[in-house]
């Protein structure tokens, strides 16, 4: 199959000049964890009055917010930055307290009975069995239980698993999975063959390839592995009577869209769904419809470009490059056929992300008779499918022992950089917590959206994620940043917390389809031979339509039911 195994010569290189280099993902994440532990020492730490409605769920009480004493010294303010990344990978955080060290039930410092039953009012009302509108007082009071500020994590505590350390190990998994299956060729034959069968129907192998892109994209948050597959696509785009910007199209926003509008992408939305305090497939309605609007619309603009470039070469962006005409040569060349053992790995990498995506879909929510098949799988489940997943296609692509073991290693080191991002991010929010300024923030942020209506509260967190996205390429490590302090703005606006997950990927995504922070932007337009400015240019309408649309959906899952279980 056309590979760009001879590069043609390149003139000699021009000096290069010393200029800006932006940070990596790391950098900027070390950098946000010492501005926040700095502001620790000037924030004034406070809390909200919390209550459990008997769901098990501690929730703020909007308008309760009060000051609150952290003592702490220098050395040990020293110690929780010092300590912040083990704490984001395994910190333990006791239960909040319900009563006082003599055993008596806490009560609220400033919320009331009826902002107790306002906040509970929903829960109350399913597990009483009693319509909200006869709900007392003194129902909250019997049945709701107030408990105090929020408790010190640390690696030694006893409670609650505030560290990533399931969502570090499931990113070790999947990256595992991934790279084996590289290394059996099969990924590599399917494309090859998927190409050749469409190659008489341009422009249906263009609808054919960005769909397939698109999946991984909404699936696992396919990003990194997509440059593997620019010096295959390219010149068949070029031998199709396509240019360069056509094929780079093809697979950067492909992918790039589907992870705009993640379904059940990991990296995305599971990580900031686990943040959130929500379920993954939570909001799963909306994403879904958005996947295939903005898809459909993505696929359609290069559809547009790709066919006027084909009647007319002269109104391509980008200009041909040496070499050319022999990749379209080549491109004629049928590739070999796919071994049963390849069209066997392609079937099982497949219905392993169909099992994951079903395990993870709350199907009961939308049929109690759809209890039994309703797994309920989380991190934990999900790294050890991707684990037996990535040694059953080991053995069924005849890696061999060593083969399928280093495949194994490799994977969990090339991933490793996206896992401690996990941790590093989720450090923040530790040291924010045990400052007790983490509530302080969220109460300055509630006066901004607590007189906005819900679709503009909607909109406006699909926006406040856009420059948080550029400094902060990495939507792991932005979801496990922004989240805890995003969330619970959710219940203060009457909006499904999902609303926020959906509003960060949307952002995450979106500017992750230009931001020259992005290797994988970066990267793909190298490997493509296609200059950024041009790329700019070129996509700039798309970008427009995108954010118009998403800032539709964003109101549309405001006010109603698709986008998620509402508070």
């Amino acid at each position: 199959m056309a590979t760009e195994t001879a590069p043609p010569e390149a003139p000699p290189e021009e000096p290069k000049k010393k200029g800006f280099k932006f940070p990596t993902a790391f950098t900027v994440l070390f950098f946000v964890l010492i501005i926040v532990w700095l502001l620790t020492f000037i924030i004034k730490p406070g809390s909200y009055d919390y209550v459990d409605c008997g769901d098990g769920a501690a929730k703020p009480i909007p308008k309760s917010y009060h000051s609150v004493t952290v003592d702490k010294s220098f050395g040990q303010r020293l110690y929780d930055l010092w300590l912040s990344p083990v704490n984001g990978l395994y910190g333990l955080q006791p239960d909040q307290p319900s009563s006082d060290e003599d055993g008596n039930p806490l009560a609220a410092e400033k919320a009331t009975a009826a902002d107790l039953l306002a906040t509970c009012k929903s829960t109350l009302a399913e597990t009483l069995e009693v319509p909200e509108d006869q709900l007392s007082e003194q129902d909250a009071i019997d049945n709701a239980v107030v408990l105090g500020p929020k408790a010190q994590i640390g690696p030694y505590e006893s409670g609650a698993l505030i560290g990533a350390v399931q969502v570090f190990f499931f990113v070790l998994a999947i990256g595992a999975f991934i790279t084996v299956t590289m290394r059996t060729g099969a990924l590599d034959a399917g494309i090859a063959r998927l190409v050749h069968r469409f190659k008489a129907r341009a422009l249906v192998l263009v609808i054919v390839l960005m769909v397939v892109f698109s999946l991984g994209g909404t699936t696992y948050g396919m990003a990194e592995e997509t440059l593997g597959f620019y010096a295959l696509i390219v010149p068949i785009m070029v031998a199709l009577g396509f240019d360069r910007l056509v094929g780079a199209a093809v697979i950067m926003l492909g992918a790039g869209v589907g992870t705009l509008a993640s379904t059940v992408n990991p990296f995305a939305t599971g990580v900031a769904s686990s943040a959130a305090g929500v379920e993954l497939g939570d909001g799963i309605v909306l994403r879904v419809i958005m996947y295939l609007v903005l898809t459909a619309v993505t696929i359609l603009f290069v559809l547009r470009y790709a066919t006027k470039v084909k009647k007319d070469p002269a109104k391509s962006l980008t200009k041909a490059v040496a070499g050319d005409d022999e990749l379209a040569a080549e491109g004629n060349e049928e590739p070999p056929k796919m071994t049963g053992g390849q069209t066997a790995v392609i079937w099982i990498f497949m219905l392993t992300f169909v099992l994951m995506i079903f395990s993870v879909i709350p199907w009961s929510d939308f049929s109690p008779s759809l209890e039994s098949i309703t797994l309920g799988w989380y991190f934990p489940e999900l790294a050890a499918l991707f684990l037996v997943g990535a040694i059953i296609i080991g053995l069924v692509g005849k890696l061999g022992e060593e083969g399928m073991v280093n495949g194994i290693v490799a994977g969990m080191g090339d991933f490793m950089g996206a896992a401690l991002i996990i941790a590093l991010a989720r450090g923040v929010t530790v040291v924010m917590n045990n400052a007790g300024i983490t509530d302080t923030v969220l109460n300055a942020l509630e006066g901004v959206v607590s007189s906005l209506s819900s679709g503009l509260f909607a909109v406006v967190m699909f926006i406040v994620n856009i420059p948080l996205a550029f400094l902060v390429p990495s939507s792991s490590g932005h979801a496990t940043l922004a989240m805890p302090i995003m969330a619970p703005l959710a219940d203060f606006a009457g909006v499904s917390r999902a609303m926020v997950v959906t509003g960060f990927q949307s952002a995450s995504g979106w500017v992750n389809l230009i931001t020259p922070t992005s290797a994988i932007v970066m990267g793909g337009l190298t490997l493509a031979k296609v200059g950024y400015d041009r790329y700019i240019r070129f996509v700039t309408p798309l970008m427009v339509i995108l954010f118009v649309l998403v800032c539709g959906f964003m109101v549309l899952g405001a006010y109603t039911p698709l986008g998620g279980t509402m508070p």
